[in-house]
């Protein structure tokens, strides 16, 4: 039983450690006029948008534009999460890790 209770502290701990990494990775991703920067934990940093390239008619595609950097940035983001739960997740026997 303590051993098992030792594999769980240890695995929050290397938990808290990933999550620190992850705050630290940056994303970043250009589509057309449009850049988008998140972190590992998701969470954006900033949206900016070319004035230069910016024509009024096509605002329905700088929303496309929009949607689609927030969109690779997060796939790309939690694939790195992931790669780096891997390591402490496949010695739990966890299902669905």
């Amino acid at each position: 039983m303590f051993g098992k209770m030792k594999d769980l502290y240890d695995f929050q701990k290397k938990a808290r450690e990933i999550q620190k990494q992850l705050r630290a990775e940056i994303i970043e991703k250009k589509v057309g006029a449009v850049k988008v920067i998140i972190n590992g934990e998701q969470k954006i940093q900033s949206v900016e948008i070319d004035p230069e390239m910016i024509d009024l008619d096509k605002i329905s595609e700088l929303e496309g534009d929009v949607k689609s950097a927030v969109e690779q940035a997060v796939a790309e983001s939690q694939k790195i999460a992931g790669d780096k739960m891997k390591d402490i997740t496949g010695g739990l026997g966890l299902p669905g890790m």
